[in-house]
């Protein structure tokens, strides 16, 4: 184990750490042969539920099972605390900058954010100027990435404010480990993540345009083919709410109905895990075929809730990560509980220029990339791979940023050899409604491939559960 990467589960070879002693036991004194059927019956049980992910870009898009991992990611309580106490500060900093930019932009007037990178953002909808949202609450759903470094402290990687993914698989991932090591279950205290689909419906619900009442709540999905369909079917199915495509949906007299074979009835929140260009043909793409016509006309005049609002994206683009922390500043006057990673912004020369000179040691971003494409992780790139890049980003400078490449820290991971370190980060999934929740934890992603700092599973990542010890 390189002494540069901080180890989750041990503080000295051999020695665990204080909240991995019952399982690191567990692993000693299981055989195996054990621990190798147990992971065979995680990968029959996971096909037949049907737990797989498309990959874009591979011959015939072929589903595959997103592999799991047997040895759990654990976290102390009083680490997941300051952990949670940072997320909720920083989503709520994310909500009000979002109801600011759309409404008086003092934060923009104030010069702690350029205007012309907001207002000229791809993400910034100038449909939502003035639109008042019920509770002023944008970000319904936000996953926040997080990373561990240096000795052990935790960095905001980034923001995902638009159709954040993945919670299907921490639900999965803790129902699989309580069925294959129950024992451990009986014999630590690990905080439950089983009520999210709760806590989702209910916040879903405290954002209705009309308080009380029969609530409608409906998640929209843009179809089978799409990579995260087995995560909508499943949110729905787990919420006890309907699951529709745009074509079971209609607008009149700014009003969004469902079609059911007992007639149109009223939808008051939709969930929608359909980007913003194609929700509507009538105010953005008109050829999209996923949306529902009229949709923005109803939303605008609050007649409909969208979860996550339209016009998030602003918020999560890479290049306005870097001014989260004066977000959190400007708006309640706090320093952030979490810290980022160190950013280049590319599109101001010095950070430009230093970054050309450091390229072979810095990861460098497309400011509206994801899912770990468009990227340059400069200490294992090629010669060839940092040249093609440079001209990359010398043609369009203000499409990228750069960070520094963080020891990212690993977690004893079973691979063919037996368990092996491999890299991992955390994605707790934050919700705001009438308060903020969150269920502790969130979705771990670990990088399979020796030395990979790719977690993302379009690139070859799998899942770990997460465990929130309790005192």
């Amino acid at each position: 184990m390189s002494k540069d990467f901080y180890d989750e589960m041990y503080s000295a070879p051999g020695v665990p750490r204080p909240h991995y002693e019952a399982f690191a036991h567990w692993m000693d004194s299981t055989p195996p042969e054990v621990i190798a059927r147990k992971r065979d019956e995680a990968d029959v049980a996971f096909h037949r539920v049907g737990i797989t992910f498309t990959v874009y870009g591979e011959d015939a898009g072929n589903e595959r099972l997103i592999p799991f991992d047997l040895v759990p990611r654990i976290i102390p309580t009083n680490e997941w605390e300051r952990i949670s106490a940072g997320l909720r500060q920083r989503v709520k900093a994310l909500n009000a900058f979002l109801h600011d930019v759309y409404h008086d932009q003092e934060i923009l007037r104030a010069g702690k954010i350029p205007a012309d990178k907001v207002l000229q953002n791809a993400q910034f909808r100038r449909e939502m100027i003035g639109v008042d949202v019920p509770g002023r609450i944008y970000a319904h759903i936000a996953g926040v990435d997080l990373v561990r470094a240096d000795a052990g402290e935790y960095y905001v990687l980034e923001d995902n404010l638009r159709t954040p993914s993945g919670v299907s698989y921490m639900l999965e991932d803790r129902k699989m480990m309580m069925r294959l090591v129950p024992e451990l279950f009986e014999q630590l205290r690990i905080a439950p993540v089983d009520h999210y689909p709760d806590l989702l419906l209910e916040n879903l619900r405290a954002v209705a345009p009309i308080a009380g009442g029969d609530t409608n709540v409906v998640v929209l999905t843009p179809g089978q083919y799409n990579s995260a369909y087995f995560e909508h079917a499943f949110l729905a199915q787990q919420m006890g709410v309907q699951l529709v495509e745009g074509t079971d949906l209609f607008v009149r007299d700014d009003t969004v109905y469902m079609r059911t074979t007992m007639g149109p009835r009223r939808v008051d929140v939709i969930y929608r895990r359909i980007d913003d260009d194609f929700i509507d043909p009538l105010a953005f793409r008109k050829d999209s075929v996923l949306g529902v016509p009229g949709l923005m006309n109803a939303y605008r005049a609050g007649r409909v809730t969208l979860a996550n609002a339209v016009g998030t994206g602003v918020a999560d683009d890479k290049a306005m990560y870097v001014h989260v922390p004066d977000m959190i500043r400007f708006y309640f006057g706090e320093e952030p509980i979490l810290s980022n990673v160190p950013t280049w912004e590319l599109s101001k020369p010095a950070d430009l220029k230093e970054v050309l000179a450091r390229l072979p040691e810095l990861v460098v971003k497309e400011v509206h990339g994801s899912g770990g494409y468009g990227m340059l992780i400069g200490p294992t790139a090629t010669k060839e791979e940092i040249a093609l890049f440079r001209e990359k980003i010398l043609a369009r400078p203000s499409n990228y940023i750069a960070q520094t490449t963080l020891s990212l820290s690993t977690c004893p991971t079973l691979v063919e050899n037996g368990v092996a370190p491999r890299h991992v980060d955390l994605r707790p999934f934050v919700l705001s409604g009438k308060d903020i929740k969150m269920v502790p934890g969130g979705l771990t992603r670990v990088a399979l491939r020796e030395g990979s700092l790719v977690v993302n599973s379009s690139q070859g990542g799998g899942t770990k559960d997460t465990w929130i010890l309790e005192n």
